[in-house]
């Protein structure tokens, strides 16, 4: 900060009379700062944003409702908050509650990958999407010197309730709080909000046949989305380096619209991830990736769902149809469905995976001892689950305990 500015904040501690107190001229009107390759700038939609005596570039970009981003138009996400706001789902991309212009898709264009305060942000995008339009919105770091200016200008636009990012909870939101941190004296508080990472639900859905579930992948994959074109994001900090030397905006235009078309993309995916979530068991064609949707309604303590997206998959062969299988068997007995389970836990002890195998003539047991009190299968199905070689000596120490007690049962 410049002495000039210094001062200014002292003189907010002195006791002066408000008739002495005269607004600094700098605040009276735009600061004689010079912007280079202004008119360039400004030719491609860039203008300055003036905070003390520092200045960041912002630019604005408009898109109508109709326009389509791969499958989906913007005008879709309508369809998706209606879902959500119908209620009576939980989930942790859950927008009930919410207006569609308070989801705020934001992706960051940095100095490097790692955390830390080395590594410096120098672009930061968001999009929204009102009634009427979609707006982009990108604030530039023309130099290292004026991150002041560059959080100012993002800070008073983020009255928000929730992020929507691609592994923002791990790099983007974490690299602006540490960035933040570091000029927090001059600076308001970063507000607090909910966070939905679609990375997390792309790498539950699709990690089975994506090599990598970078964001791209997840565009050509799922979202039929194609850039032309495009600057690669992995050369971005090189191409900043070059600006930082040369200020030519020609340097940066690419990163810009490759920032761009990266938040538009949030939406588009956050659409496609919405609507897979609520389609009905049968809709899903791809066998691997309803398995992974049915395991993201369990975790999520939603058992109709689950159960009903695994009876869809029953007598279908994929690779995890025995995982599938038991994991309906198990959602059965915890619905109380015991004798639905049986003969699934009955089919499993042929299973090749030993974990579907062990576990299902153990489940076997149990059931016939505690509520069939047949004493003879429960022998029976305990002493398979011991005969399996794969178990541990903890595990075969239990069943020797059960085993015995059955016999005693079964001969008494």
């Amino acid at each position: 900060m410049s002495l000039k500015n210094k001062l200014k904040r002292m003189k907010n501690h002195l006791n002066v009379p408000e008739a002495e107190k005269k607004p600094a001229a700098s605040q009276l009107s735009v600061p004689d700062i010079q912007v280079p390759f202004r008119e360039e700038w400004e030719a491609f939609g860039v203008k300055p944003f003036f905070f003390e005596d520092e200045y960041c570039l912002i630019r604005e970009t408009v898109y109508p409702l109709s326009h389509r981003h791969g499958r989906y138009s913007f005008s879709e996400l309508d369809d998706v908050m209606a879902l959500w706001n119908k209620g009576g789902l939980t989930h942790t991309l859950s927008a009930e509650g919410y207006e569609k212009s308070q989801l705020f898709f934001f992706d960051t264009e940095t100095t490097g990958l790692g955390g830390g305060a080395g590594n410096m942000i120098f672009l930061l995008g968001h999009a929204r999407v009102y009634e009427d339009r979609v707006a982009v919105k990108q604030h530039l770091l023309p130099k290292p010197g004026n991150e002041t200016a560059l959080y100012k200008s993002f800070l008073s636009e983020v009255d928000i309730t929730s992020l929507v990012t691609y592994n923002g909870k791990a790099f983007d939101w974490p690299q602006v709080k540490t960035r933040h941190t570091l000029l927090r004296d001059r600076l308001p508080k970063l507000p607090d909000f909910g966070h939905f990472d679609l990375l997390h639900g792309a790498r539950r859905l699709w990690k089975h046949k994506l090599e990598r579930v970078s964001l791209s992948a997840v565009e050509n994959e799922e979202l039929a989305f194609k850039r032309d074109e495009d600057t690669p994001g992995y050369l971005a900090p090189m191409l900043y380096f070059q600006f930082l030397k040369a200020e030519d905006p020609a340097l940066l235009k690419g990163v810009l619209s490759h920032n761009e078309q990266d938040v538009l993309s949030l939406i588009a995916l956050y659409i496609h991830m919405s609507k897979k979530i609520f389609a009905s068991s049968d809709q899903t064609s791809e066998r691997q990736e309803a398995y992974a949707m049915a395991k993201w309604f369990i975790a999520h303590k939603e058992t109709d769902r689950a159960v009903s997206q695994l009876e869809a998959l029953q007598g279908k062969a994929f690779e995890d149809s025995d995982r599938a299988l038991f994991d309906l068997a198990m959602l059965y007995k915890k619905q109380n469905r015991r004798q639905d389970a049986v003969p699934l836990w009955e089919k499993l002890t042929g299973s090749d995976l030993h974990i579907c195998r062990h576990q299902s003539a153990v489940e076997l047991a149990i059931y016939f001892e505690h509520h069939a009190k047949d004493y003879k299968k429960a022998l029976q199905a305990a002493q398979q689950a011991a005969e399996d070689g794969e178990i541990s000596e903890k595990e075969a120490e239990k069943l020797h305990v059960r085993i015995a007690r059955l016999k005693r049962k079964y001969s008494s």
